[in-house]
């Protein structure tokens, strides 16, 4: 009897439903005829849809056919090239054949994945197929057991956004050059040797003050959006990028703009779309950032199940939190670049987030050639280096065991051994290479401003988010009521074009000044502390991240209540903190302030905005964040002022929260607008034009009267 896969002599029998040989011509006998014969039926049933579930079954059947037979061609020694050459040739035109089919019935291509099952009736109709050939079927074994389903796969969502893209664009066919490149670097003259341990301890070993950061080319000329200055440390990572290199590890600190360098990168590398994960709290501002930026890109924010997301935009941005949930499509999407924010935060791989990056930018790597993959944190390179195993992984720079790709390649090039002297330092210039870039203040303390005040938009969602709009929207009915009422208390024959401002002003110190007298109700006072409080534990989460790349951080609030929750987020992870209040002795505050000034162990000082506003020194600290906003930018300044002072050896960056989407934002833009604080970006200055903060109240009203009318409340032309 012959072996499984072995021709057998003489004419098979034919099964009901299969094809018969044709005798005669030699390339009309064995596999390939009888595959061109059953493709060539599908062909035809494609034509007449709708396609049975018999012909989708032919279909997957012929196709693992060709690719086994592609296989054994290759592999068959006794075959001569020109013989070779010619099997090849007929099955790329069965093959050929198969990709037009799919082309007419696109449902067709989930059965030629990877995890496509093989039906009982798919096996038996193969095994007809290969005796109708003259072949051996091979005996099939036991069907395995189902596997387990991924951790969280219960949970996966695909957005209807996703599933209309999928069917405008279904040729995503994985880019082969990618794989091409990785197989080409093998290890010769390193085989058998352990090197990823050396690499991390080629860190461990490094001379001190050894720079961490890859030679990167003269800042070229990067086109900015209008009102956009790219400064020179900038430029020279999108320049890289502009140059071909595409993995960076982007390690600057906090302030040097990193995601401005990411977004512009991406563009030069036209590495959209765009996949961008990153923590809660900073999604709204990525996307506020790529509207900054990449005016010309749309970016899409994943919120939940994600039924609101845009499957056609740019860039798409997820948070780690409910990455479980959309893994599955965002694998498949055809990104062509990637971006991890804060990526010390997949340091753990075995948490189901790490494993989930790492899925999706392989996947991501298996479909698109050289994509554009980058980590961002601010976490020093000299610390933990174990933790970057993971964030090497992701950038394709190692997997499990070793070295991948034009590491591997810079390592053989060395010509050592762990063994050699000189080998660590070799390695660790080779990572470096590989795209590793830290940049410190203090070393490009020419590009920026002394003091720079920089926003973080954030979303407000939940019950809380839904409740301050909801009392938006009622304050401004109530203004917009007033101002009809006003409007009808007119003259008739007086005629409003459009909104009248004056009366608008009038109607808005009217509600003020019943705000300012009456305790109940929502109004404008009761909702920006609300909105303080919702912000409270967003402030102090990214506070946290802050003092974990860049050491000591002041976090400014207003209310005793926004602090509360701040020192008990702090303490929640295990962050030692001072707390300097209004309330306090001047014993405890001198015990505080001297605790965070002098104690390497407390990371953070909350402090009130009123009580520690003047009078302290904390230019020990860099980064403050500011968890609430002032009415005047006068308090906002002394605040600043206590970090920015003499003696201070650092730029100085105050991180503002702000509530996107909410009154928060008009308010940040008033004090900025009537504190001359336009060139703020630029140079810090600060020029008090003598506006108080019931001017700013006042044009808040002002401004959220105004909004309402343009959307549709407003009042009739004529009174």
């Amino acid at each position: 009897m012959a072996r499984p896969g072995q021709r057998r002599s003489g004419r098979a029998r034919t099964d009901a439903g299969t094809p018969r040989r044709r005798a005669g011509r030699p390339d009309a006998e064995g596999l390939i005829p009888v595959l061109a014969q059953v493709a060539g039926e599908v062909d035809g049933a494609v034509r007449r849809p709708p396609t049975r579930p018999a012909m989708r079954t032919k279909f997957q059947v012929v196709a693992l056919l060709v690719r086994e037979e592609r296989a054994r061609v290759k592999a068959d020694t006794s075959l001569t090239p020109a013989k070779r050459d010619q099997e090849l040739k007929r099955l790329d035109g069965v093959a050929t054949l198969l990709a037009r089919i799919a082309a007419r019935d696109t449902s067709l291509l989930a059965l030629l994945a990877e995890d496509a099952r093989v039906s009982d009736t798919a096996r038996a109709y193969k095994a007809s197929l290969m005796r109708a050939a003259g072949l051996e079927a091979p005996e099939e074994p036991e069907p395995a057991p189902p596997a387990a389903p991924p951790p969280g796969a219960e949970r996966r969502v695909v957005p209807q956004s996703v599933l209309s893209r999928q069917l405008a664009n279904p040729f995503l066919a994985p880019d082969f050059e990618a794989a091409a490149e990785r197989s080409a670097a093998r290890a010769r003259r390193l085989a058998g040797w352990e090197l990823l341990e050396p690499l991390f301890r080629s860190f461990e070993e490094a001379t001190p003050g050894a720079p961490s950061c890859m030679t990167l080319p003269e800042a070229g000329h990067v086109p900015a959006p209008p009102g956009r200055t790219l400064m020179p440390h900038q430029a020279q990572v999108v320049t890289a990028a502009a140059r071909g290199h595409r993995t960076f590890l982007l390690a600057d600190e906090p302030g040097l703009g990193k995601t401005a360098q990411a977004l512009l990168a991406a563009q030069a590398a036209d590495a959209f779309p765009l996949l961008v994960v990153v923590p809660n709290v900073v999604k709204t501002n990525w996307a506020h950032e790529v509207g900054m930026w990449t005016p010309l890109r749309r970016a899409t924010v994943v919120h939940g199940d994600g039924e609101q997301v845009d499957a056609f935009a740019d860039v798409v941005i997820v948070n780690y939190e409910i990455l479980d949930r959309h893994v599955g499509w965002l694998g498949d999407l055809g990104f062509r670049g990637m971006v991890v924010d804060e990526a010390h935060f997949i340091k753990n791989k075995g948490s189901q987030r790490s494993q989930h990056v790492l899925a999706t930018a392989e996947r991501i790597r298996t479909r698109t050639a050289r994509p554009l993959l980058m980590a961002l944190t601010g976490t020093p390179l000299i610390n933990d280096i174990e933790d970057f195993r993971a964030i090497w992984q992701f950038l394709g720079w190692i997997d499990e065991e070793k070295p991948l790709g034009r590491l591997l390649t810079a390592l053989e090039e060395t010509g050592l051994t762990p063994a050699d002297r000189g080998f660590y330092a070799a390695a660790r210039a080779a990572v470096i290479d590989m795209g590793i870039v830290r940049r410190r203040k203090v070393d490009v303390a020419a590009d920026i401003p002394a003091r720079r005040v920089a926003d973080l938009p954030v979303e407000l969602d939940g019950a809380v988010g839904r409740s301050i709009r909801a009392a938006e929207a009622t304050l401004a009915r109530r203004l917009v009521d007033r101002y009809r009422a006003a409007l009808a208390a007119r003259p008739g024959d007086v005629v409003v074009d459009g909104v009248d401002l004056d009366l608008a002003r009038r109607v808005a110190a009217a509600e003020l000044k019943d705000s300012s007298s009456k305790a109940q109700g929502d109004n404008v006072f009761t909702m920006v502390r609300k909105i303080g409080q919702a912000k409270a534990g967003l402030a102090a989460d990214y506070t946290a991240q802050l003092s974990r790349n860049v050491g000591k951080v002041v976090f400014f609030a207003k209310h005793v209540d926004v602090m509360d929750q701040a020192e008990q987020t702090f303490a929640d992870r295990g962050i030692r903190y001072a707390s300097i209040r209004g309330d306090q002795t001047p014993k405890a505050r001198e015990k505080n302030v001297t605790a965070f000034t002098q104690d390497p162990e407390v990371q953070v000082a909350v402090c009130s905005l009123m009580a520690a506003g003047v009078g302290l020194n904390l230019q020990v600290a860099s980064n403050l964040v500011l968890a609430e906003l002032s009415w005047t930018d006068a308090e906002q300044t002394q605040a600043i002022d206590r970090i920015h002072r003499i003696g201070q050896d650092e730029p100085v960056t105050a991180w503002r929260i702000i509530a996107a989407q909410t009154i928060d934002s008009k308010i940040a833009e008033l004090i900025d607008a009537k504190s001359g604080l336009a060139a703020r970006a630029l140079d810090g200055a600060a020029a008090d034009d003598g506006s108080s903060s019931t001017d700013v109240q006042l044009e808040a009203l002002v401004a959220l009267l105004t909004d309402a009318l343009a959307t549709g409340a407003g009042a009739p032309a004529r009174a």
